[in-house]
């Protein structure tokens, strides 16, 4: 049984959309330990549909509650998808916790912008949460992982993808990152391998390494960065054209499907794709001229380019 006078730990653990705190609250049970109290927010399945805005404020009220009940316990978060996309947002507005969060862990959260949101609202729009799903929060999630042990966790069942979300939506620099295989996004919210993964990591909490220089980092940087950019699925990177190549083996290619969409793809002369992305119809010049900028750039800086 817990002690509620003197915790180890506070365990904040949410679900994402379309969903409540049922099963993600089994996982969390299941991989604290007994010294350790548990906050599972349920907010309710079809106000996720709605806004993550208040979604967030809920969150942040919850633990602000929390933390001032017991202001000299450790911080430990795990997010599901959309979840751990909430949990960004409320570390963002509050740095004045950092310092507690003993780890963060992100299962399956789309933290560049959710591609399937994007579909849905390719013009930010507004429609539902898909707006607040598809921004790009990579800028965020780096800041608070120099300062707090992040492990962001992907699973990839067909390509690149867990069915919901891309592997490439859930790697930003400075977190830590594990690929697992096999596990549909809705079940890594309570899979039984998700309880080692995450139990390994508190039982080493380490900041990530700042990013590498080389020039497949430096390319699909440059490429992450361009507006209307949507990461995506590796499956049609043996369709596409290589149309630069570098000294050690980086290559960028395309490929544009049938309605006109340009896909770009960060690889290897063996045939391993390292990026996948797409733009819109409106940017598919932009995203030319940005390729030939960077092939340039590349040119002139490949001495600091390891």
């Amino acid at each position: 049984m817990t002690n509620n006078n003197n915790p180890e730990f506070l365990l904040f653990v949410q679900h994402g959309w379309a969903d409540t705190g049922n099963s993600i609250g089994r996982l969390a049970r299941a991989v604290a330990n007994p010294e350790t109290i548990i906050t599972v927010p349920s907010l309710g399945l079809i106000k996720t549909f709605i806004s993550i805005e208040p979604l967030v404020q809920k969150i942040e009220q919850i633990a602000n509650e929390i933390i001032e009940k017991y202001p000299n316990t450790p911080l430990k978060i795990i997010g599901h998808s959309m979840g751990g996309l909430m949990w960004l947002e409320v570390l963002n507005r509050n740095p004045q916790w950092w310092s507690k969060v003993h780890s963060l862990i992100l299962l399956g959260s789309p933290v560049g912008g959710s591609n399937i949101a994007r579909i849905i609202d390719p013009l930010g729009i507004g429609i539902g949460t898909a707006k607040c799903m598809g921004k790009d929060r990579r800028l965020i999630a780096e800041k608070i992982a120099q300062q707090i042990p992040t492990l962001s966790v992907a699973s990839d069942i067909d390509m690149g993808t867990d069915g919901l979300v891309t592997v490439e939506n859930t790697k930003f620099d400075y977190a830590n990152w594990i690929l697992v295989s096999d596990i549909p996004h809705s079940a890594m919210r309570s899979h039984p391998q998700m309880i080692p993964i995450i139990q390994n990591f508190w039982a080493n909490p380490q900041l990530g390494s700042p990013p590498k220089i080389d020039y497949e980092s430096y390319c699909i940087n440059r490429l992450r960065s361009l507006p209307g950019m949507t990461d995506t699925d590796y499956r049609n990177f043996e369709r596409s054209q290589t149309i630069a190549d570098f000294a050690d083996g980086t290559t960028i290619s395309t490929w544009t499907n049938s309605v006109g969409v340009n896909h770009v793809y960060v690889g290897k002369t063996n045939q391993q794709c390292l990026y996948a992305g797409y733009v819109g119809l409106i940017q598919r010049g932009k995203l030319r001229r940005a390729i030939a900028k960077l092939v340039k750039d590349i040119a002139e800086v490949k001495q600091n380019i390891s």
